[in-house]
C-alpha cells in the first residue's frame, strides 16, 4: 500500500505554519482566565523586566511539554521558530539557560505565591461548572521519588530504596485530576512530612471554590492522627486513611465475633454492553505453577468494623478492617493458608463498611496521575541544582497538566438535545492522558495568518475531535 516514489522536498514561499496550532487556544484560555496578568502583578522574582516578565518565563516552561518538549534544551527549537513566535505574538522567548537562571532565583515564598496565583485562577474555572460539581471534592495525597544522577544538587538525599534524589509531595483533586499542591522535599524525608499544612491549604481552596464537602484520602503514611480531631470538628470534612496493621489492631480484629464479618463483594471493573468474552488463559500463572515457584492466591475477602481511638486523638473513629484469606502454593502443592489484615480509619459513620473500603481503594487512581507527571508532562524531574529551583521547575511545568484540565472544564454543556453528548465529551477530555490530549488538541498543523486586527490559525488538517476543539474556540472568542 505504501507506493510513494520520486519524493522531493522544497521550501514554501510566504506560507507560515506551525505544528502545534492548538497552543493558541491554550494561550487564549490563560489570558481569558487572567493567569498572565495575575502572575505579573503578584510574582516578583525579577528586579527589572528587560525584556521578559515573570509570566513569559512561567508560560515558557508550561508550554514546553505541550509542544513535545521534555527538557530545558527543547525550548531552543521553538526559540528559533519564527512562525511559533508569530503565533504567540512574541519577538523572542527565553532561551534554556535563561529559563534555568529564572528557576534558580525562586525562594520558598516565591513558589507559594505562584501556587496561590494558580489556585486563584482555578477558582474562575470552577465557577463555570454546574451545581452538581460542588457536591464533594476528593483530595488525594501521596509522595513520589524523583531520581537524579547528579552529585552536586543541593537538598538531594538517599531514599528508603537506595534512590538518590528528591521526594516531592503531590496533592490532587480526584474529581478533575488537577494538581492542588506540590512540595519538593529531600529524598530521605517521610511521605507524610508537611502533608497536614498542604491539606489545610487545599481545604481552604476547595471551600473558597464552593465545594460543600471535602473527602481526604491517603495511604498508611498519611494517617496523621494528631490532626484527625481538628479535621473532624469541621462538619464539611471527611477522611479515609489507610492505617498501619499494628499488633494491637490485629488482636482487636481477631477478637471480633464471627457474626461481625461480612463477605466483601467487589464490583465488576466494567459493564458488559454486548456479550461477555471468554477469559484468556493465564500464561504467567501457568509458568509459575509449572516451574514450582511460590504463588499467593487470594481465596476470599471479608470486612468488619469496630470503634478505635488513636493515642493522639481525643475521639474514637470508625476502623474498617479487611481480612484477606490467602493460600500459599508451590507448583501444584498447597502449602498453607495465611490471613492478612488491612485497616482504614474514617469519620464516615453512615456509609457501609464495604463502601469505605472501595472509596479508599479508588485513591490508587492517583498513581496514574503521578505517572503522567513523571513520563507525560515530565514535571517530576530535577534539571536544576538546588531544592527550591527544582521545586519551582516542577510547579511551572505541572501547570501544563492543570491547563489541560482547565481546557476540558471550560468546554460548554449547552442545554438541549446534545447536552448528554457534550457532557460525555467533556469527561472524556478531562480523563485523557497527556500525550493523547496533545495529539488530539495541540498538535494541529496550522497556517498562521496575521491581518489588521486578527491573528488567524488556519487548520491544514483534520481529525475527528475538531468539533470539540471549535466548541471551546467559540467560548474563548466570546
Amino acid at each position: 500500500m505504501l507506493t510513494a516514489a520520486n519524493i522531493h522536498y522544497e521550501t514554501s514561499g510566504r506560507v507560515r505554519g506551525i505544528n502545534h496550532g492548538g497552543i493558541g487556544a491554550l494561550h487564549a484560555l490563560a489570558r481569558q482566565l487572567g493567569l498572565i496578568d495575575a502572575i505579573d502583578r503578584r510574582l516578583r522574582v525579577l528586579k527589572i523586566h528587560l525584556p521578559y516578565h515573570e509570566s513569559d518565563h512561567v508560560l515558557n516552561l508550561a508550554y514546553n511539554p505541550l509542544c513535545d518538549g521534555t527538557c530545558f534544551q527543547d525550548i531552543e527549537r521553538r526559540r528559533h521558530d519564527e512562525n511559533f513566535l508569530n503565533a504567540l505574538g512574541a519577538r523572542r522567548i527565553p532561551d534554556p539557560t535563561t529559563a534555568g537562571d529564572f528557576c534558580r532565583r525562586f525562594t520558598r515564598d516565591h513558589i507559594y505565591t505562584l501556587l496561590d496565583v494558580i489556585n486563584d485562577t482555578r477558582l474562575k474555572v470552577w465557577a463555570r461548572q454546574p451545581r452538581a460539581f460542588f457536591d464533594r471534592a476528593t483530595i488525594d495525597m501521596d509522595g513520589s521519588l524523583v531520581e537524579t544522577t547528579g552529585g552536586c544538587k543541593q537538598g538531594m538525599d538517599i531514599a528508603y530504596d537506595g534512590t538518590w534524589g528528591y521526594h516531592p509531595l503531590v496533592l490532587s483533586l480526584a474529581n478533575t485530576g488537577e494538581v492542588l499542591g506540590l512540595v519538593n522535599r529531600s529524598g530521605n524525608r517521610p511521605s507524610h512530612e508537611g502533608a497536614a499544612a498542604e491539606v489545610d491549604r487545599a481545604l481552604a481552596v476547595c471551600f473558597r471554590g464552593g465545594f460543600r464537602q471535602v473527602l481526604l484520602r491517603g495511604d498508611t503514611d498519611f494517617s496523621q492522627t494528631e490532626h484527625l480531631d481538628r479535621w473532624d470538628a469541621d462538619g464539611r470534612v471527611q477522611f479515609v486513611f489507610g492505617y498501619e496493621a499494628a499488633p494491637n489492631l490485629k488482636a482487636l480484629a481477631e477478637d471480633l465475633p464471627p457474626s461481625a464479618w461480612r463477605p466483601l463483594q467487589r464490583p465488576a471493573r466494567y459493564e458488559v454492553r454486548t456479550q461477555p468474552r471468554r477469559r484468556r488463559d493465564k500464561v504467567k500463572e501457568a509458568i509459575v505453577a509449572a516451574r514450582g515457584y511460590e504463588n499467593l492466591r487470594l481465596r476470599c475477602e471479608e470486612v468488619a468494623e469496630f470503634s478505635y481511638r488513636p493515642t493522639a486523638c481525643k475521639k474514637a473513629y470508625r476502623m474498617v478492617v479487611v481480612r484477606k484469606n490467602i493460600t500459599r502454593e508451590k507448583g501444584e502443592l498447597r502449602l498453607f493458608d495465611e490471613v492478612r489484615y488491612l485497616f482504614y480509619i474514617s469519620n464516615d459513620r453512615t456509609s457501609a463498611a464495604s463502601d469505605v473500603v472501595f472509596t479508599a481503594n479508588d485513591r490508587c487512581d492517583q498513581e496514574n496521575l503521578l505517572a503522567q507527571l513523571h513520563s507525560g508532562v515530565r514535571a517530576l524531574k530535577a534539571p536544576s541544582d538546588t531544592l527550591e529551583s527544582n521545586w519551582a521547575y516542577m510547579v511551572m511545568t505541572a501547570l501544563a497538566w492543570n491547563l489541560k484540565a482547565w481546557w476540558a472544564l471550560t468546554l460548554p454543556e449547552r442545554p438541549g438535545r446534545w447536552h448528554e453528548k457534550q457532557r460525555e465529551e467533556k469527561q472524556w477530555v478531562l480523563r485523557l492522558e497527556f500525550k493523547a490530549f496533545v495529539n488530539a488538541f495541540v498538535r494541529l498543523p496550522c497556517q498562521v495568518v496575521r491581518t489588521g486586527r486578527k491573528l488567524v490559525y488556519r487548520l491544514l488538517g483534520w481529525n475527528p475531535h475538531l468539533s470539540i476543539f471549535f466548541r471551546l474556540a467559540g467560548v474563548l472568542r466570546c
